[in-house]
């Protein structure tokens, strides 16, 4: 082999990227894909405000829709002034079209109350958020978590109406909305009008049911149960289950009140009151009012109670008591003013429809008449009173006059002051009866009944008193003796057989002699004509 010289060597100019970089370029080009794939696939980043952090940890808190993971809680801090939590959250790509003004979050976690259980998943799992999906086109990424859940979403179809109390709550977020016990809504807000001092109560009624929300509905709060007891015995009516646990609010148009138009807009404003009865006394708008001047105590009277006529309520009690005045010399008034309304469209059920003014002329004419108010007992057990009106004769004439610038309704006195009346009558008249002669008397004769027990005693108590049984029961023994003697083989008993039988022989024998007296009596001076015997028809020659 030949040997090849320094001038025939090849010269090749070296590779400047070594295999050895093929690893690091690879896994650069990975990374960015991984981190291009991240960003491309992050969806918005949005802040929640909760009032508590409560069951809420960054990176494992998830944010879930329907179950269906869709975000997780990423940060959690307090706010700067420490009065709320401020929590980052991460939402998924595919979740962003759900994130706007309309969406909704709150907390799920476990629960009991009266309203039933809820949450129990979240035992193992833990609390999470869940959302509500919102159709707004307008964007928000900054949204306050609910305390409770929804009751309707924005695109739910129904009405929001709202009722205000004079108490604050009495009603809870949740609890039912029923119409003739069916339950048709939920009580979706409620707050505090401090202006006011009343309670307000935003309710959401489902649709189809809004349609019946008229300008006359009514609303009143029901516990479930309505015991009502009568002169038709105990009744006892129950709306839901869910009503009875947890209460709630019904709604309806009174009986014989126009419904009036239906209402389309939202956030309507009705009154709420606290039972059914109170509704029917809402309706009466049109009364005339009285006050009445009573002399004896109206404990037991309270405002509502009712105004009657022989049985039949036609009014309500306003005011117990109205104003008591004083004399010039600053005593008391011996009266009571108590303001009553007699309610005109109540008047117009029972009797007719009724003018007002053409009513009180009526009235004023019947004072006259006879016509007076008293109080009467309505309840033995709790000494509740009403007022009831009434002609009584030989009232003294009535003059009007008026208290306040209320006329005055003539009273007379009854109830307790009635009572009272007989029962000093009664006891004036056991006073006037003649005791003490009908005691002298009783006595008198009590002292003669006693000496006739002691004479009583006395022969009771002698020897030939006390010889009287023995002497009784000797008698007995020989009167027993002398009835053995007459047994059927007995002498005496035969001896008795025999003389009967020649009594009944000589009886045979004085038959004739009886016959002949009978038909001649004087056949024993004169003697009695002897008869032929007779002589046969055919022996005659």
């Amino acid at each position: 082999m030949e040997k090849q010289s320094a001038s025939d060597a090849k010269v090749s100019k070296k590779n400047e990227l070594s295999p050895v970089w093929i690893v690091p370029i690879i896994a650069v080009l990975v990374g960015c894909w991984m981190l291009f794939q991240y960003f491309n696939n992050r969806g918005p980043e949005i802040t929640l405000i909760l009032p508590d952090a409560s069951g809420i940890e960054a990176g494992k808190t998830a944010i879930k829709s329907k179950n269906v993971h869709v975000g997780t809680i990423t940060d959690v801090a307090l706010s700067e002034n420490y009065e709320y939590i401020i929590a980052k959250a991460q939402i998924d790509k595919k979740a962003s079209r759900m994130i706007n003004k309309e969406t909704q979050f709150w907390v799920v976690e476990p629960h009991v109350g009266t309203d039933g259980i809820s949450g129990l998943e979240t035992i193992l799992s833990g609390s999470y958020i869940e959302l509500k999906p919102g159709k707004s086109s307008e964007s928000q990424l900054k949204f306050d978590v609910l305390d409770t859940p929804p009751v309707a979403g924005p695109d739910t179809k129904g009405i929001r109406v709202v009722v205000s109390h004079n108490k604050a709550n009495q009603l809870r977020v949740g609890e039912p909305v029923l119409h003739h016990g069916f339950v048709v809504g939920r009580v979706e807000k409620t707050s505090f009008d401090y202006e006011k001092k009343e309670g307000k109560y935003q309710l959401f009624i489902f649709a189809p049911y809004d349609g019946l929300i008229f300008e006359k509905t009514q609303f009143w709060l029901s516990s479930g149960i309505d015991v009502k007891f009568g002169a038709n015995g105990l009744d006892v009516n129950f709306a839901s289950i869910e009503s009875i646990l947890t209460g709630g609010v019904s709604f309806d148009v009174a009986e014989s009140i126009k419904p009036g138009l239906q209402i389309k807009e939202n956030l309507q404003e009705y009154t709420l009151y606290d039972n059914y009865d109170a509704v029917l006394q809402g309706k009466y708008t049109t009364s005339i009012e009285y006050v009445l001047l009573f002399e004896e105590s109206v404990r037991g009277l309270r405002k509502g109670a009712p105004v009657e006529y022989r049985g039949v309520r036609i009014g309500t009690v306003d005011t117990v008591p109205l104003q008591i005045r004083m004399d010039k010399d600053g005593k008391v008034s011996n009266r009571i003013p108590i303001l009553i309304k007699l309610e005109i469209e109540r008047v117009s059920e029972v009797f007719r429809a009724v003018n007002a003014e053409a009513f009180a002329e009526r009235v004023k004419l019947q004072m006259g008449e006879g016509l007076r108010a008293t109080l009467k007992t309505g309840n033995l057990l709790t000494g509740a009173l009403f007022v009831d009106i009434n002609f009584y004769e030989d009232e003294e004439t009535y003059e009007p006059r008026e208290f306040d610038g209320y006329p005055v309704f003539p009273v007379v006195a009854g109830g307790l002051t009635e009572i009272q009346n007989q029962i000093t009558d009664f006891l004036t008249k056991i006073n006037e009866l003649p005791l003490d002669a009908t005691i002298a008397n009783l006595n008198g004769s009590l002292a003669s009944l006693d000496t006739t027990l002691k004479s009583v005693d006395q022969l009771m108590g002698s020897e030939g008193a006390k010889a009287l049984p023995q002497d009784l029961s000797d008698t007995m023994k020989q009167l027993e003796a002398t009835l053995e003697s007459y047994d059927d083989g007995s002498d005496a008993y035969k001896q008795l057989i025999s003389a009967s039988e020649e009594l009944e022989h000589v009886l045979k024998e004085l038959r004739p002699l009886i016959k002949v007296l009978n038909d001649k009596p004087n056949a024993l001076v004169f003697g009695s004509e002897v008869e032929e015997d007779p002589i046969p028809v055919k022996g005659v020659e």
